[in-house]
């Protein structure tokens, strides 16, 4: 039997018989074992740890007491959500300490199917970091939408054997996971023994029970501190999350103990451009956790060890003998200020720049996927049905909506915006087979005085969702929308006042970090002139997802996501 020569110079290394390729010196390294901080050498050959103590290498770099950590691991992130391809996200989080991301593609697999998971898995090869994904189980989320694709359980058994996927992503059927349905249960027996992620809130009782029996093994969905206690009392692992929109962790962290820290994780699910430039990833969410008071350790391993550990990648997460030397310095275990960033032992990013090239390019099937009927004003005339209708109503910081119930606003027998009551017209357009479906809806919580806002990123079947306060606006943001093959969009009147592109898939910029800001900033501004949200696409992108209570609105119309069901605007129809 043939022994790796690799395997031999590192143990060479690692007795002291060989110097190392590298060297860290100086350093105090967070040991996320026993927490506690130690002050030694770390040796590294051919892109391990090997050693920890006195060491001689090749190349010495000291780190003038400075903190050594693992490489910071994302456990839940929808690379989509960034609206930048896997390249550029890699040049923006590299350098603030991201080692590596658990990846659910589910938005381009709505749009594109497998053809979207494989050129996914494709653009994030030989990155400064490494990608790893989770087979979607939900394309489409539920039946009461249309997506551009349907991946049953033959198309997620196939996934199961790609390289690069670990498990299967965040069953967000819940409600057919409780039932038995037969389908769900085929595309979770395709993964024994590997990762199963969850999507369950506010689910509690015996349908917590019987989600848990059925297989999915995590949630990141948790909002209420109960919620969470009783989910990891039941042996999920909880992910909290810190998204754009999204803002759980100060709410969740007081169900952090030395009991249950090890069954938890920070992630942050969706995050657009503008934050990770402004405030960062993973290093943003260990800032947050520290300044909620949880202990700086806690809090890594929450971001190393723990993610490592939830989704089997035996030597990933610490610093240690035999554990792979993706490595972080940081100044401090406050502020978490990262200064160098190593990707199995070599030097990636130090001071905030990237220092290695990074690939580029992504699939060109991805362009041209919206297809959209002809808009015509006539396609957003709906007449009254009723003197009453239902409003989706937006909860602040948070992706669930509540369901209220309103005097129909009304303009000569139509349906109409009415700003004075924080009324905005919601629109959910058919994109992916030019049917010419439109569903209509009320939408409370934007702020909405004036114009509109149209958007291609509309969870998670990406059809076109607009919300406006008058007709020509709508129709102006829809049609630009359109025109641009996917992106969003401000308007009032005839006028586009900002707009920014995403030809890839409807989805993902293909320009770099710098382009997509100031392109951001100037829909950021557009958006603050018509509305008071500060997150409006965030949110709008959200009203549209059937599988987050209380009230939705798809393509097909109105979904009461607790009857799981479609629901009429009007209630006295």
């Amino acid at each position: 039997m043939e022994v790796d020569t690799r395997l031999l110079r590192r143990l060479a290394v690692a007795r002291g018989d060989e110097p190392a390729d590298l060297v860290l010196a100086g350093g105090r390294v967070v040991n996320v074992f026993d927490g506690r901080v130690e002050e030694l050498d770390v040796a590294v050959c051919e892109g391990m740890v090997v050693g920890l103590g006195r060491y001689q290498g090749r190349r010495r770099m000291e780190l003038g007491g400075a903190y050594l950590c693992p490489g910071f691991i994302e456990g839940h992130l929808h690379i989509e959500s960034t609206l930048l391809t896997p390249a550029e996200l890699a040049r923006v989080v590299a350098p603030r300490g991201t080692a590596l991301v658990i990846a659910d593609p589910h938005e381009i697999a709505n749009v594109m199917g497998l053809a979207g998971v494989r050129a996914m898995i494709q653009a994030s090869r030989g990155l400064p970091v490494r990608f790893l994904f989770n087979a979607p189980s939900c394309v489409p989320a539920t039946g009461l939408e249309t997506a551009g694709a349907e991946l049953g359980p033959a198309a997620v058994a196939e996934m199961a054997g790609w390289e690069g996927i670990l498990g299967l992503a965040e069953v967000m059927n819940f409600p057919a996971a409780v039932a038995g349905d037969p389908e769900v249960l085929a595309k979770i027996s395709a993964f024994p023994g590997r990762p199963i992620d969850g999507h369950a809130p506010l689910l509690g009782g015996r349908a917590l029970n019987a989600y848990l029996t059925a297989g999915p093994q995590s949630d990141h969905e948790c909002t209420q501190p109960q919620e969470a206690a009783e989910k990891l009392a039941r042996g999920m692992w909880l992910m909290i999350r810190q998204g754009t929109s999204a803002h759980d962790l100060a709410h969740l962290v007081p169900v952090v103990n030395r009991y249950s820290e090890r069954r938890c994780l920070l992630v942050s699910d969706d995050r657009h451009p503008h934050t990770l430039a402004r405030e960062g990833h993973l290093d943003d969410l260990l800032r947050r956790a520290v300044a909620a008071s949880l202990d700086a350790v806690s809090a890594l391993r929450m971001v190393t060890l723990n993610p490592a550990r939830r989704f089997g990648l035996s030597g990933w997460g610490a610093v240690a003998p035999g554990y792979v030397a993706d490595l972080v310095v940081v100044e401090d275990l406050e502020g978490f200020r990262v200064r160098k960033v190593f990707q199995a032992g070599r030097l990636v990013a130090e001071e905030g720049e990237l220092v290695v090239e990074a690939g580029g390019g992504f699939d060109p099937a991805a362009r041209h996927t919206m297809r959209i009927a002809a808009l015509e004003p006539e396609c957003f005339v709906l007449p009254l049905a009723g003197r009453r209708v239902r409003v989706i109503e937006l909860v602040p910081g948070q992706l669930l909506t509540r369901q209220a119930v309103e005097d129909a606003p009304q303009d000569e027998g139509r349906l109409a915006a009415d700003p004075a009551r924080d009324l905005a017209r919601l629109v959910v357009i058919e994109r992916h087979t030019a049917s010419g479906r439109v569903g209509q809806g009320l939408l409370r919580g934007l702020g909405l005085t004036t114009g509109a806002l149209a958007s291609s990123v509309a969870h998670d079947s990406h059809n076109l969702v607009a919300a406006a306060a008058d007709d020509a606006s709508l129709l102006t943001a829809a049609r630009r929308v359109a025109e641009m093959g996917g992106g969003l969009c401000v308007a009032r009147g005839e006028k586009v006042l900002a707009e920014l592109p995403l030809p890839l898939a409807g989805l993902m910029s293909d320009r770099d970090l710098a382009a997509v800001l100031n392109q951001s900033e100037e829909l950021r501004r557009a958006a603050a002139r018509v509305c008071r949200l500060p997150e409006p696409f965030m949110a709008l992108a959200f009203v549209c997802l059937p599988v987050i209570p209380e009230l939705k609105l798809t393509d097909r119309g109105l979904v009461d996501v607790d009857a799981f069901r479609l629901v009429p605007l009007f209630l006295d129809a």
